[in-house]
């Protein structure tokens, strides 16, 4: 049997040094590492609850956060919230699970935020309708045929005046991430879907976001896209 020694003393040595780093992660990072990159979900929360302070979100406004994962940017958006005024969604259970360890980690309970594991968008019900609707690094993972999907669910519950708000990537490929697909879109085509929908979209930039656009990841490089309804 012919062996790279080389190349298995790298391999090795490879294995070894995540072992080591896996040792200096904290449970935090463990549980948001379902989520995104691990280690770098304090600058992800930082980024998300800025923005929507950023553009104007009040205590008093009802927010639906969609694809909420483990609270990795829910917490401090539950704490400025108002009572009952958060709600997330996610399509993974054991995700949802340790969103709520997460709340009970930051003794949040008393906010009351929803939290909701659901399979299709045609099961969920709300008595309200949303002042926002946030949606970070989801619109990249969904098919075409589930993103239609989710622009109903966002059109049929989004308030006349309100407002949704995602991340896209505009370059066209097509990756996979874990167990998602990663496609990756044009701006005309978002144009289109929005149009489909009746809802229409602006860019909002780096010009507009500014410093929080500062960190070197590509995740918050995505431009932001905000939807609303045509009048």
């Amino acid at each position: 049997m012919n062996v790279n020694f080389k190349e298995l003393l790298k391999w090795f040595i490879k294995r070894i040094r995540k072992k080591i780093r896996s040792y200096s992660f904290t449970s935090q990072d463990r549980r948001h590492s379902k989520v995104g990159l691990i280690g770098d979900w304090k600058e992800k929360r930082e980024f998300q609850i800025n923005f929507l302070r950023s553009i104007d979100l009040k205590p008093t406004h009802f927010l639906l956060d969609l694809g909420c994962g483990t609270l990795r940017g829910g917490i401090p958006i539950i704490k400025y919230l108002n009572e009952r005024n958060y709600t997330g969604i996610d399509v993974r259970a054991k995700v949802i699970k340790e969103a709520k360890k997460e709340l009970k980690l930051y003794h949040l309970e008393e906010k009351k935020p929803k939290l909701i594991y659901f399979k299709k968008f045609n099961e969920l019900k709300f008595s309200k309708k949303f002042d926002v609707i946030w949606a970070f690094s989801v619109l990249i993972h969904l098919k075409d045929e589930m993103l239609d999907k989710c622009l109903e669910f966002i059109r049929n519950n989004l308030k006349q005046d309100g407002r949704f708000f995602c991340n896209v990537n505009v370059t066209p490929n097509e990756k996979l991430w874990r167990d998602f697909p990663l496609i990756l879109r044009s701006l005309e085509f978002y144009e289109n879907k929005a149009r489909k929908h009746n809802l229409k979209i602006q860019i909002i930039g780096p010009a507009e976001v500014g410093i929080y656009y500062r960190f070197n990841d590509p995740e918050i490089k995505h431009p932001i896209i905000k939807f609303t309804k045509i009048e």
